[in-house]
């Protein structure tokens, strides 16, 4: 789809009026040029009839012009903030695998940099309307002026437009090397920042990142963008050249009858004047080409993903179970260039139930429970709500089950889609959770984030909670928690969450509260090893704060 057919039909009018006005600006400047070569050509005797008509294409010019800059400036600032919307909602759209495959230095090039470079695209319109009709308008005086004359010129521009094509070409190829090594760029952004103390720490490891991996990107940005613009105005100055090269041509080149001097000037003057608006014509079209290229990249963004269907109703059955009947998931393993295979596997989640879920590293915990939340569609077997099998066309309805706070969570400021009366819910929640003296919820938002990472995943699953839904993961939360909340979250935190019949799936480390478990499923290379109810638990030692 092109730029202009995705946008809506009151921008795509405004455009067409912008357009419009653009090109009789360029027909009134075109006209008063004529009117300065007929002055001359008479020697002022036709000076007092014109005066009035040149002022009124003077005020014209001026008034089109304006109004043309002004709406594509409106036209180009909504279409960016369309954009970026629609790129939002094309990303989180997505099924989920392919939003990890897509990543996070690709989308933030296409938001922040490729869509400004559509609307930089859009902003330039008016210029290249408004010149290429002077050009043309121009041009076609000259040729009502003198046919020999505009057919000499026309051959040289010709060569020199093609020419400039094919330069343009080339320009366009390094655009786009420009644009991958910018996605790779923000990804080095984002590693500048999240690994600086490990950049502080180790000065070497800070050399070798700003010299072999940022250095390295930023250059490849810088030479690909270099040689591509590079083209452009080499070409530009080529087509300079070209102009003196028409008017030498028709002044000097020997000819049987001399031009009449009213033509030589006419010719003269017209083809001085074209100079400016062809070079601004010109100099405009790397940022049209850097917005076409820029706008082919976010379409192609999400292009072989279809969007999810989103949910529908909230079913009307109470819960009592979800399942994964043989279900199996494959992926890449990037740390050891092999892929990793999870199942098939069989699992039950009952309402009002504890799940431990536990292995070494890497064994697929987090794998298992995206799976079971149906963030990842099974490759095989089966997704089950209450014994039913979901709709593999619509697991945005069975995702709605779940409520999740991942070891790699992430805290919004805000309390989204939120009833106005949890607030009050939220900040007993805050307190229960030992939170009252750093934070609170005020008008819908957190009056802070500035907490440790144990802290934020209190907030975390403050949040969970209030979405009430009947399924909850926690991927290993008390990791990053005190001693003594740790205690307190596997005492009486879970008990209460069961109390409340929830299907409570714990990923842990910590084996001296797995006796508190309803059940314990244990996983080991991808397939469950164990399920079954853990040995009575032994009386746990009262925790301390130390």
């Amino acid at each position: 789809m092109t730029l202009f057919a995705s946008l809506p039909r009151t921008l795509r009018l405004t455009i067409v009026l912008a357009a419009a006005a653009s090109l009789a600006a360029g027909l009134c400047a075109v006209g008063m040029v004529a009117l300065i070569n007929r002055v001359l050509a008479t020697q002022g005797a036709e000076a007092p009839q014109l005066a009035l008509p040149f002022a009124a294409l003077a005020i014209a010019v001026l008034g089109c012009r304006t109004l043309a800059s002004t709406l594509f400036v409106r036209v180009s600032q909504s279409a960016l903030a369309r954009i970026r919307a629609q790129i939002c909602e094309r990303f989180i759209g997505a099924p989920y695998p392919h939003i990890e495959q897509t990543g996070n230095a690709r989308v933030q090039a296409a938001l922040a940099d490729d869509s400004t470079h559509v609307a930089n695209g859009l902003s330039v319109i008016p210029v290249v309307l408004t010149n290429a009709m002077v050009v043309l308008g121009c041009l076609g005086y000259l040729a009502w002026l003198s046919l020999p004359t505009f057919a000499i010129a026309c051959a040289i521009l010709g060569v020199g437009s093609w020419i400039y094509h094919l330069n343009h070409r080339r320009a366009l190829v390094h655009l786009k090397q420009a644009g991958v090594a910018q996605d790779a760029l923000h990804g080095q952004f984002k590693a500048l920042v999240a690994g600086a103390r490990e950049l502080k720490l180790n000065h070497d490891k800070q050399l070798g990142f700003l010299r072999d991996s940022l250095g390295a990107t930023l250059e490849a940005v810088r030479a690909a963008r270099t040689r591509g613009l590079s083209i452009f105005f080499v070409a530009l100055g080529f087509g300079s050249f070209l102009f003196f090269a028409v008017i030498g041509g028709v002044l000097f080149a020997p000819r049987a009858t001399p031009l009449d001097p009213a033509v030589m000037t006419g010719f003269t003057i017209m083809f001085l004047y074209i100079m400016s608006p062809l070079e601004s014509l010109l100099n405009a079209l790397p940022a049209l080409s850097m917005g076409r290229v820029a706008y082919a990249r976010i379409e192609a963004l999400g292009a072989d993903a279809d969007p999810e269907a989103p949910p529908g109703a909230a079913p009307a059955a109470p819960f009592s179970s979800v399942a994964l009947d043989g279900a199996s998931h494959r992926y890449f393993h990037e740390g050891e260039n092999s892929f990793f295979a999870l199942g098939p596997v069989d699992l039950v989640l009952h309402a009002g139930e504890i799940v431990f879920l536990v292995g070494g590293n890497g064994s697929g915990k987090t794998t298992l429970a995206k799976l079971v939340a149906g963030l990842y569609p099974p490759l095989s077997g089966r997704l089950l709500h209450n014994g039913k099998a979901a709709d593999p066309a619509r697991l945005a309805d069975y995702r709605a089950l779940f409520s999740a706070v991942f070891s790699d969570f992430h805290l919004f400021d805000t309390l989204l889609a939120h009833d106005p009366r949890d607030e009050a819910l939220a900040n007993r929640l805050i307190e229960r959770f030992q939170l009252g003296h750093k934070v609170s919820v005020r008008a819908g938002r957190f009056t802070t984030q500035a907490l440790s990472q144990g802290q934020r995943k209190r907030l975390a699953l403050i949040v969970a909670c209030l979405e009430r839904r009947p399924v909850l993961i926690l991927d290993e939360w008390a990791a990053d928690q005190d001693p003594l909340f740790k205690d307190i979250f596997y005492r009486e935190v879970l008990p209460e969450l069961r109390a409340q019949g929830k299907a409570v799936l714990v990923i842990s480390h910590d084996d001296r509260y797995f006796g508190l478990a309803d059940r314990v499923v244990r996983i080991e290379n991808g397939q469950i090893a164990g399920d079954a109810a853990p040995p009575a638990a032994k009386p746990l030692p009262e925790a301390s704060a130390a």
